[in-house]
């Protein structure tokens, strides 16, 4: 059989080992060629072939469900769930999403982009089934980097206190989450992988066996069962923990051999109540160059199989938000012991392996657990330190509590760095950084600030180094910059919530936030080629909002236009024409931005243009909204 044959999962059912290897070959070209063409996530998937395989060979999926936590290891699972025939649309405009969907699949039974999601789903569909009397498996697919957060504790926590409800938790154990794991539980299974029972039976026994005398190699079959069987004895020591959390565990299985998962897992589906098997994978399996670097292969840009390396760029390119960020952080550290970076578990992403290499007692890395990482920086903030938390836009989502009961009550001065702020592209509705204007600038005390480019990045993160008052956050887009001249050194920090005028006209007021802000500019020099002339202001900041500069003018102007790179309800927009109303400046105000929609996956230009974020875009909706007669002019 073909894996383009397969269309349904339970077309595994049947089929012997050697044909599950040579699907699994298949799985791996295919995954390899598709990633390799367009870019996506490439480790996590290698790695979980075999485990995918074994696991479907023993479900029934027509009846049972399979919850994948976060979902971009799960490019096996779609291929053997007819989306082969698609697949090279992978995270395309219209094609194959890099995470589960429900609309996408009926096998997508949870979609999710952020980690520590899946035992929790899981257990809950396990209580609705015994409450509607239903019978089908649950099973929750979580890798040991997404065991770092909370809320997986949580869920282990809760399914262990329910001897009834059965719930398969299949632990998948490549030692990695994008970066390399941090933490007390990673060390933990570490131990158990390397546990001297385990060790010895792995390493030691085998040899053994060898130097007897008239045996020697003639005992392989046996002495396979052999180790397995001892292996099994290890088992109440090294998983005593989840034993005592209420699971039945069983491993560390070998993730790449098809034999001993299917025949783990026909054996887990026997046992009653919540159960743990625990399989040791490799990332990046069968890719020697994903074997070798598992951070960098992580996920990939196009890259050329044969060498690894990237494919160029066809013109140079400016430097990076997030290299600008890092390389400005680590020189400002350098200057101030007391500044401490935080991630969680996103060095590479943010940038923050620059700081740990270079600083490393000024760098900290909590793993997938963003709740910490706030009230972590709390603590540091109260100590008189300087915390800077670089998280992703739509990750910090995932620490409101803690940032409102813990940092804003508190009026304590961390750092938020909001990387991926904005459309970002392929990773879709889960990654899309929409909401943190909206959902922060509602909360007392903190600051909210954006640069227009790579340079006021700069500017603005002395501004947030040096703002001792209270909590502050600068958001700032994924991608590159727009090739200003950076700085080296004498950066001045800008006047809390102070914007500046880049243009003047009479006709239009347009002020742009953020990564808005050249958009504006180009849109304005639109409208002059149409005798209509803007005000352009880059505000800088939504909180505090710049009145003494934006309300003289909206009054004197008479017609105002917002742009921002996020959700309008609630969002710039809103904060300007709050401030408008407040202070009774009675005008029209448009305000451009992103309606009440998820955006799903494309490329940001692509979104922006679907959005009617471009420039020319921009310029015609100004034309509609105020200047009906030379509308037809536009074009």
């Amino acid at each position: 059989m073909h894996l383009s044959e397969i269309t349904h999962p339970n077309q595994l059912h049947g089929l012997s080992i050697r044909q599950l290897q040579q699907i699994a070959r298949q799985i791996r070209d295919k995954h390899l060629q598709t990633v390799a063409a367009s870019g996506g996530h490439l480790g996590p998937g290698l790695g979980v072939v075999e485990l995918t395989l074994g696991l479907y060979q023993t479900l029934d999926l027509d009846r049972d469900k399979v919850i994948w936590d976060v979902g971009h290891q799960a490019y096996p699972h779609k291929l053997i769930t007819g989306r082969y025939s698609n697949f090279h649309t992978l995270r395309q405009k219209d094609g194959i999403a890099g995470y589960l969907k429900r609309c996408e699949s009926k096998f997508d039974h949870f979609g999710a982009g952020h980690a520590s999601t899946s035992i929790s789903a899981a257990l809950g569909m396990a209580l609705a089934r015994d409450l509607k009397g239903e019978k089908f498996k649950a099973v929750a697919v979580i890798g040991d980097g997404a065991l770092t957060g909370g809320m997986a504790l949580e869920a282990i926590n809760h399914a262990g206190h329910l001897p009834k409800t059965n719930l398969l938790v299949v632990l998948n154990d490549n030692e990695m989450s994008i970066s390399p794991n941090v933490g007390a539980i990673p060390r933990y299974l570490n131990k158990m992988r390397l546990s001297p029972p385990v060790q010895f039976f792995k390493d030691n026994l085998e040899e053994q066996f060898k130097h007897i005398p008239f045996v020697g190699e003639s005992l392989s079959p046996e002495l396979a069962r052999i180790k397995e069987g001892m292996k099994r004895l290890a088992v109440p020591k090294v998983g005593a923990v989840f034993e005592e959390l209420g699971f039945t565990y069983i491993g560390p299985v070998d993730g790449h051999n098809l034999e001993e998962l299917i025949a783990t897992f026909q054996q887990a589906h026997q046992i009653p109540g919540p159960v743990l098997v625990h399989v040791a994978t490799v990332k990046g399996k069968g890719y020697e160059i994903a074997e070798q670097d598992q951070v960098g292969y992580h996920a990939q840009n196009p890259f050329n199989l044969t060498t690894g390396k990237a494919i160029p760029s066809s013109k140079p390119k400016p430097p990076a938000y997030a290299k600008v960020f890092a390389h400005t952080l680590v020189k400002l550290a350098e200057q101030n012991p007391k500044i401490v970076g935080i991630t969680a578990a996103m060095a590479t992403g943010t940038g923050l392996d620059k700081l740990q290499a270079k600083l490393p007692n000024q760098y900290i890395d909590v793993g997938i657990a963003e709740q910490h990482a706030v009230t972590l920086a709390a603590g540091l903030a109260s100590e008189g330190m300087r915390p800077v938390a670089a998280i992703y836009s739509t990750f910090l989502q995932r620490g409101y509590d803690q940032i409102v009961h813990d940092v804003c009550i508190q009026n304590l001065p961390v750092f938020f760095c909001l990387d991926r702020a904005g459309i970002v592209g392929a990773d879709g509705p889960t990654h899309q950084g929409m909401y943190d204007i909206a959902y922060l600038r509602c909360i007392p005390n903190i600051v909210l600030m954006a640069p227009k480019d790579e340079a006021e990045l700069q500017r603005m993160i002395v501004t947030g180094v040096d703002h001792t008052k209270g909590p502050i956050a600068m958001r700032f887009p994924r991608g590159n910059g727009h090739g200003v001249p950076l700085m080296e050194e004498g950066w001045e920090p800008l006047e809390i919530g102070k914007g500046e005028i880049l243009r003047t006209g009479d006709d239009v007021l347009i002020v742009g936030y953020g990564t808005m802000v050249y958009p504006s500019m180009q849109a304005a020099e639109i409208l002059s080629e149409h005798g209509i002339e803007a005000t352009v202001i880059n505000a800088r900041f939504v909180k505090p909002l710049d009145t003494e500069l934006i309300l003289p003018l909206a009054k004197k102007i008479g017609r105002v236009v917002t742009l921002e790179e996020g959700c309008v309800m609630g969002g710039f927009g809103s904060a300007v024409a709050e401030a408008l109303l407040d202070a009774d400046v009675v005008v029209p105000v448009k305000r451009i931005g992103v309606p009440d929609i998820l955006v799903d996956h494309a490329t940001p230009d692509e979104s922006k243009a679907a959005l009617g974020l471009t420039s020319r875009q921009i310029a015609e909706r100004v034309l509609e909204a105020y200047f009906q007669k030379q509308l037809s002019a536009v074009g």
